[in-house]
């Protein structure tokens, strides 16, 4: 699994204009499936997303996690983080896991993630998604399960 995750003020996404998913501060995840992944590497990084210290303490360090700020986890799938951008001049998309697996583990996580944390929300698989951030520093890291 790749996930690309963002430290934001706000985000939210939509789809054909309609606000599916949002939250205040917190963290956006985009999150791309492959062929390879399963229910445990999405227990994996959801582990990461919410203990990964990424946000300030008091003396401006990079030393608490999500659960600690008690912030918005916004997750939404991205097939094109997967894609294979070594050759040629247009991405191939042969190494991201087909549509049903994706959405069996993105679902997966989607609903471990609203178990164990109280401020979930997510896109909408397979949708055309328009989202709109408020990214915080910048503060933008890739994390790969």
């Amino acid at each position: 699994m790749k996930c690309l995750i963002q430290r934001v003020s706000a985000a939210r996404v939509e789809v054909a204009g309609e606000i599916v998913g949002a939250i205040d501060q917190g963290l956006l995840a985009l999150v791309a499936v492959e062929p390879e992944d399963s229910a445990e590497h999405a227990d994996k990084l959801l582990h990461k997303l919410l203990n990964y210290r990424v946000f300030s303490d008091e003396q401006g360090k990079m030393n608490r996690s999500l659960k600690d700020v008690a912030g918005g986890l916004l997750l939404v799938s991205q097939f094109t983080l997967a894609a294979d951008t070594r050759n040629g001049m247009r991405p191939s998309f042969s190494t991201a896991a087909p549509p049903a697996l994706g959405a069996e583990v993105f679902d997966h996580l989607l609903a471990q993630a609203s178990r164990q944390h109280p401020q979930v929300a997510s896109g909408r698989f397979g949708a055309d998604m328009q989202v709109h951030l408020v990214n915080d520093g910048p503060v933008t890291f890739m994390l790969q399960i």
